[in-house]
């Protein structure tokens, strides 16, 4: 640890003006990253939720140390790890092509609440240097996690459909795109040829033929009835 904040792990006056600013700084940054991407939680819900967990920890050593209520300190601290899930929560979302939304803002709610805690505590150090990891992760390492998913992806598609030419239209267009069928999964649902079939393509997309090219052309079959993506 670095010696010279020492003075302000104690809880005076000083100290308790640095973590409170140190909160809204880097629970801020952290937000304005998700704020840029216009995500649901942005720069002041990411201040906001962070500032409250540092003063949460503050509280619980004020208690203890100027009232002389002899309590667990971490029990105030360990109600906002499992009670910021409720706004993590809110900021998940399912669209309607099936795809879940806000996770990573979810998991950087409960994170800054964490770092709020440690900077309560006067954790000064690991503070820093979680925020900026946090930033690595959500700016450089997204990147990259971009890039793969636009070499290779595998999306799983649901079709209803009417007939076999359909069918076979599917998997002839798949071949012509270089599309790779992992898997098949077949389900009539009568013996009649006007009757509908559902099937379940495992598809290994690529850059020249997208998942939403994928999507388009499924539903543009003729005999398609219902094109969804899992």
């Amino acid at each position: 640890m670095l010696e010279i904040l020492n003075p302000l792990r104690e809880l005076t006056l000083l100290s308790i003006s640095v973590r409170m600013l140190l909160a809204v700084i880097l629970g801020g940054l952290v937000g304005m990253e998700r704020e840029f991407k216009r995500r649901p939680a942005g720069f002041r819900t990411h201040i906001l939720i962070c500032l409250g967990a540092a003063i949460t920890t503050l509280t619980s050593q004020y208690l203890l140390l100027e009232l002389g209520c002899y309590t667990d300190m971490a029990r105030l601290g360990a109600q906002v790890v499992s009670g910021v899930g409720f706004i993590g929560a809110g900021t998940i979302i399912v669209t309607r092509r099936q795809r879940v939304k806000g996770l990573t803002t979810a998991a950087g709610l409960w994170v800054v609440a964490i770092m709020g805690l440690a900077l309560g505590a006067g954790f000064f150090e690991g503070s820093v240097i979680v925020a900026a990891l946090i930033l690595f992760a959500e700016v450089v390492i997204c990147k990259i996690e971009y890039r793969m998913l636009d070499k290779t992806q595998e999306m799983n598609v649901f079709m209803e459909y009417n007939g076999n030419e359909c069918l076979a239209n599917v998997l002839s267009f798949l071949r012509e795109n270089n599309l790779k069928l992992l898997d098949i999964e077949i389900t009539r649902n009568g013996h009649s040829d006007t009757d509908t079939s559902d099937a379940l393509f495992v598809i290994r997309t690529n850059r020249r033929c997208p998942p939403d090219r994928v999507i388009e052309m499924l539903r543009s079959q003729k005999g398609s009835v219902l094109v969804q993506e899992l």
